[in-house]
């Protein structure tokens, strides 16, 4: 175990997390030995740590560029810590809401297109679209003078072809916002 820890030593930080790493390898080495197999435990167990060392750097790799949002980036003239939720609130709300608009916009042009007059009622009605509030299935088939279930076909057919048609505008602009419907 010596070597492996040599071969991946960097520096005193990761020294007690390699020896962890390397325990954990020869307890798992141990526990899956077979010794019907023709090879050494020293063999097996040697491959074991190295394994799950070269586990531990690649999971280091795909964390190593992330960044917090709480992680303080600068102090104001006060001292206090500024995060990066700090600065980027007020713009980060901004984008929000153009994207709500976006989307808003992408909507009624898709219902317009899209739907029948039928399926674009009761769309409008379930989702409380133009200024009205949200109905229920059972408010809307009433409303309608239709079965409730009918009123869940035409809506499940109607949020199909409008996830369709979000999809289809998302893959022709990279970066259009996707709707979850």
């Amino acid at each position: 175990m010596l070597y492996l820890f040599k071969k991946y030593y960097a520096n005193n930080s990761d020294q007690d997390d390699l020896i962890s790493i390397g325990t954990i390898g020869l307890i798992k080495a141990v526990n899956t030995f077979d010794p019907d197999k023709s090879i050494k435990l020293s063999s097996y167990a040697a491959r074991c740590i190295e394994n799950e060392i070269l586990m531990f750097f690649r999971a280091g790799k795909k964390s190593a560029q992330d960044i917090s949002m709480n992680e303080a980036i600068e102090s104001d003239k006060d001292g206090n810590a500024l995060t990066l939720s700090d600065v980027l609130a007020s713009e980060d709300n901004i984008c929000e809401n153009l994207e709500a608009k976006i989307r808003a916009e992408h909507l009624h042009r898709f219902l317009a297109r899209s739907l029948t007059p039928r399926e674009r009622q009761v769309v409008e009605l379930r989702y409380g679209l133009c200024n009205r509030p949200p109905l229920t299935q059972r408010e809307v088939a009433d409303r309608l003078a239709i079965s409730r279930s009918y009123v869940s076909r035409i809506e499940k057919k109607a949020l199909g072809i409008l996830r369709r048609e979000f999809e289809r505008e998302s893959k022709g602009c990279s970066g259009s916002a996707k709707l979850t419907l």
